[in-house]
């Protein structure tokens, strides 16, 4: 069964664009995925097809109304076939944070509707009905739904097996394991006076690993201390129980 992912959003064009300008082509042209395109502008209100208003209560901005999404989603929950198995997620500063682990959780997911949200957000009550998920990608604010959510996707869908020539390098990646990625060389040898480590045109395999592994070790420690200090605990514990 390909996975169904529909993503409702009054900008559908900039969505498309994403699509037809990235790997997620080649995972609808390797028939991994079918990708529904739901624009929220064909349920707004009025003759102005209006989708969003100012809050209750007052205060700055604008809010996504509820009618209108009510109705994109049932219609994209129609184009996924069905709620079984269903996940209807919305990024949202909210949200839990996003990480490697959740793309993978969500890479078996066969169903998936992603809300792009804008403005000051969408009426509480398209949350309370539908949403099952929330994610925020990082404690920061952008002013287009699409970019988050295309984040998401991306990530989620390059993790699907087949879509990626070889899933080894998906897996390989920075996050994809307890430690930041290794350098990574490729032709030429030398440049501007910058060459190749030699140990990695050596075909000594084992030194080469043993470099990555030390590369890796000093990035972790040095850049992102946070994942460095649970990258020992997690030896620590590992050993604790041999």
């Amino acid at each position: 069964m390909k996975h169904q992912i529909a993503i409702i959003t009054p900008a559908p064009d900039l969505v498309e664009a994403v699509v037809q300008h990235s790997m997620l082509r080649q995972a609808v042209a390797r028939e991994r995925v079918d990708f529904h395109l739901v624009n929220l502008r064909d349920f707004g209100e009025g003759n102005y097809r209006q989708t969003d208003d100012t809050p209750f209560g007052g205060g700055a901005g604008m809010v996504m109304m509820a009618g209108p999404l009510f109705k994109a989603i049932e219609v994209a929950i129609e184009n996924v076939g069905g709620t079984d198995g269903l996940r209807i997620v919305y990024p949202s500063p909210q949200g839990q944070t996003w990480s490697h682990e959740l793309a993978i959780e969500n890479s078996s997911v066969k169903k998936l509707i992603v809300i792009c949200g804008h403005y000051k957000g969408i009426d509480e009550r398209v949350i309370e009905k539908y949403v099952s998920h929330e994610y925020s990608i990082g404690d920061f604010v952008v002013t287009s739904g699409e970019i988050p959510g295309m984040i998401l996707i991306d990530s989620i869908v390059r993790l699907i097996p087949g879509v990626l020539n070889k899933i080894d390098s998906a897996m390989s990646d920075t996050f994809s394991g307890d430690l930041l990625d290794a350098p990574h060389y490729t032709q030429p040898r030398e440049i501007d006076g910058m060459a190749v480590p030699d140990v990695l045109i050596s075909g000594h395999h084992k030194k080469i690993e043993e470099w990555r592994k030390a590369r890796q070790e000093e990035r972790t420690k040095e850049r992102r201390p946070d994942i460095w200090k649970h990258y020992l605990k997690l030896n620590e514990s590992e050993k604790s129980d041999e």
